[in-house]
C-alpha cells in the first residue's frame, strides 16, 4: 500500500499549564490551569496531514505504559496507520509546555521512547510514500536512512529542522524541503549558508507575518491569514502537515503553503497542540472556497 504522506518523529504527551506570564529563571508561578494533550512534533504532523485528507502513516516509538497506549489510541482514532510503532522499553516521551495570557509558550521535551526509534534497523522500515517527512525529535542517522530509503522509492523528502539543532551535512544532500521558522534557520546558519547547502527549497515560516519560500532562483512570499491567537502551540505543526498533505495531492509548493498559512493561523485559536490541528474543510471554509 502506498501512503501520501509517512511521517518518521515522535509521540510525546503533552503537559500544559496555562499562565498569566512565563516564569523568569529561578521564579516559581501558580499556574490557572493545566490539560494535558497527546503531543510530539511527529504526531501532531501526522495529525495534521491526516486532517488535511492525506492517508497517513506514523513511525516511531512509544513506551509500554498508559501514555503510550492513550498516543496509539489517538493515531488509531483519526485514521493513522500505526502498523510501524514499535513498543520500546522506555518511558513514552513527554513534553512539558507553559502558556501565556497571549498564546506565548516555553516547552521542554523529554525523548524517553522517542530516542529509540530507529535502535534496531532489522525492524526499522519506511512504508511506500509520495512524501516523507521528519523532524529532530528522533536520531538524526536515523532521519537520515529514512530519507534514504524515501528517496530509493522515488519518495519526496521533507524535513522541519526542530527542535533547533546542526544539522548532519548527509541531511542537507537527503532533503527536498527544509521547514524551519526563523529561529531554526538562524541556528542553522542563515538562508545564504542553508542554499549552499545542497537542500532544494526552504521554507521559513514567520509566525503571524506569514511565510517565505526560498531557492536559488528568489524568494517568495506567502501572506499571512489574520486571526486572534490564544495559543501558537502546535501552528508550525498545521502548518507543515497541511503543506505536505497539499504536496502529496499534487499542489504546487506555492499552492501548499497559502493553504499551510491558514492552517497555521487556525490552529493557534484552539487550545493544545492535537485539540488545535484543523480539517482540510475547516482550511476552505476560511479560505472562502466552497467545500
Amino acid at each position: 500500500m502506498k501512503f501520501d504522506v509517512v511521517v518518521v518523529g515522535s509521540a510525546n504527551l503533552d503537559l500544559v499549564a496555562q499562565l498569566d506570564r512565563l516564569p523568569r529563571p529561578g521564579e516559581t508561578l501558580r499556574a490557572n490551569s493545566y490539560s494535558e494533550y497527546a503531543g510530539g512534533k511527529g504526531l501532531n504532523q501526522a495529525v495534521a496531514c491526516a486532517r488535511m485528507g492525506a492517508n497517513t502513516a506514523f513511525v516511531g516509538c512509544i513506551g509500554d505504559d498508559d501514555a503510550g497506549k492513550y498516543l496509539r489510541g489517538i493515531l488509531d482514532s483519526e485514521g493513522i496507520d500505526s502498523t510501524h510503532v514499535r513498543v520500546v522499553n522506555a518511558p513514552t516521551g513527554r513534553a512539558f509546555i507553559n502558556v501565556d495570557a497571549h498564546g506565548e509558550n516555553s516547552i521542554v521535551v523529554v525523548s524517553g521512547a522517542n530516542a529509540h526509534v530507529g535502535s534496531d534497523e532489522s525492524e526499522f522500515k519506511i512504508p511506500d510514500g509520495g512524501i516523507v517527512l521528519a523532524q529532530l525529535e528522533v536520531p538524526q542517522n536515523v532521519i537520515a536512512l529514512a530519507f534514504s530509503k524515501a528517496h530509493d522509492n522515488g519518495s519526496q523528502t521533507v524535513l522541519n529542522p526542530a527542535p533547533a539543532a546542526p544539522l548532519n551535512e548527509k541531511l542537507f544532500d537527503l532533503t527536498d524541503v527544509l521547514v524551519p521558522n526563523e529561529t531554526e534557520s538562524l541556528a542553522l546558519g542563515g538562508i545564504s549558508a542553508l542554499l549552499k547547502s545542497g537542500v532544494g527549497k526552504i521554507v521559513v515560516t514567520q509566525g503571524e507575518l506569514g511565510a517565505e519560500i526560498v531557492s536559488q532562483s528568489g524568494t517568495e512570499r506567502i501572506a499571512p491569514f489574520s486571526v486572534t491567537p490564544i495559543d501558537t502551540v502546535g501552528a508550525g505543526d498545521a502548518f507543515i502537515g497541511a503543506m505536505c498533505a497539499e504536496l502529496a495531492r499534487g499542489s504546487s509548493l506555492q499552492e501548499a503553503c497559502r493553504m499551510a498559512s491558514v492552517a497555521g493561523a487556525l490552529a493557534t485559536t484552539v487550545r493544545g497542540a492535537v485539540p488545535s490541528l484543523p480539517t482540510r474543510s475547516a482550511v476552505l471554509v476560511a479560505q472562502g472556497t466552497k467545500t
